[in-house]
């Protein structure tokens, strides 16, 4: 199995009296796409920021590469790539403030590679960054973090303000650096993303991480939907078997969650004749709000 790229024991963040994260155990191995799942406000980017040592715990630890979060900083951020969730840029051109990172970083940057991401990107570096609309700020970020080809990208919503076709370039970009045999620690609200690139995901809820597990897994796991086409209107006392929701019923065509006696379901509604059974797929969102099942007012 690939060795871990990030690892947590026990992580705890408090702000004054209120949590940030607790207790959080957490393994990253090498060459995965990790989705970090949560709500504004769940612990994402607190757990972020002690990755980077920009925060330090109250209790626990945090490694990346097996080293010291805390004690390893400055080694540790030159192997990785961040886009934070709100990214603050100075006033000067791009192109210079791309220059400069590869100055300050000391890591090496194919020229070649750093011009390709700003072509794909649709980025003039030859502009001032305060004249970005927030868009093209948030494509800056994404070709900083990019174009070292770094061991490891902690990105933070990184699709925030792009458009529909440049929010498809930066999954390929993730994609990409999987292919490359790279680790992305892949936070974001939008599900239908880390549906799209992401292996494992993991469900933080509260400041507490609730559940890991593969997409496909989470997918699978607990419900299922079934649209059922009869030949005759179905009467609503049929519908009604322990385990068994109605999400939607028109007279003679009905959708339902199954969790449990789906044979004694089909048993109930048999008589009535079944012309079609199609099964639903549940896209993550649902899964995760199933999982979820509320919001969150910690930090």
């Amino acid at each position: 199995m690939n060795k871990p790229v990030i690892e947590t024991k026990g992580l705890t963040v408090y702000y004054g009296k209120h949590r940030g994260v607790f207790a959080v155990d957490l393994t990253v191995r090498q060459g995965e796409v990790f989705g970090f799942l949560g709500p504004n406000g769940a612990g994402k980017t607190t757990t972020q920021r002690v990755l980077l040592d920009v925060i330090r715990p109250t209790s626990g630890t945090a490694a990346i590469f097996g080293m010291d979060c805390q004690h390893d900083g400055v080694a540790i951020r030159q192997r990785v790539g961040y886009i934070p969730g709100e990214l603050a840029l100075p006033g000067m051109r791009a192109s210079a403030y791309l220059d400069m990172l590869v100055s300050v970083r000391g890591n090496h940057t194919d020229p070649a590679y750093r011009r390709s991401l700003c072509e794909r990107l649709n980025l003039d570096t030859s502009r001032k960054m305060r004249e970005y609309s927030r868009g093209n700020k948030q494509k800056v970020g994404i070709v900083a973090a990019f174009m070292s080809k770094p061991d490891l990208l902690i990105l933070d919503e990184p699709t925030s303000g792009l458009d529909p076709l440049v929010q498809q370039t930066v999954l390929d970009l993730v994609r990409e650096a999987k292919a490359d045999g790279r680790t992305v620690f892949f936070s974001s609200h939008i599900l239908s993303e880390v549906q799209a690139v992401c292996d494992r995901v993991g469900i933080i809820r509260d400041g507490e991480l609730i559940k890991v597990e593969k997409v496909h897994d989470l997918l699978a796991r607990r419900l299922h939907r079934l649209r059922l086409q009869f030949c005759m209107p179905v009467a609503p006392e049929l519908l009604q078997v322990p385990g068994i929701t109605v999400i939607e019923h028109n007279e003679d065509q009905v959708m339902v969650e199954v969790q449990e006696n789906l044979d004694l379901f089909m048993t109930k509604v048999a008589p009535q004749g079944i012309v079609d059974i199609e099964t639903v797929e549940l896209s993550l969102e649902e899964v995760f709000l199933a999982y979820y099942g509320g919001g969150s007012d910690h930090v």
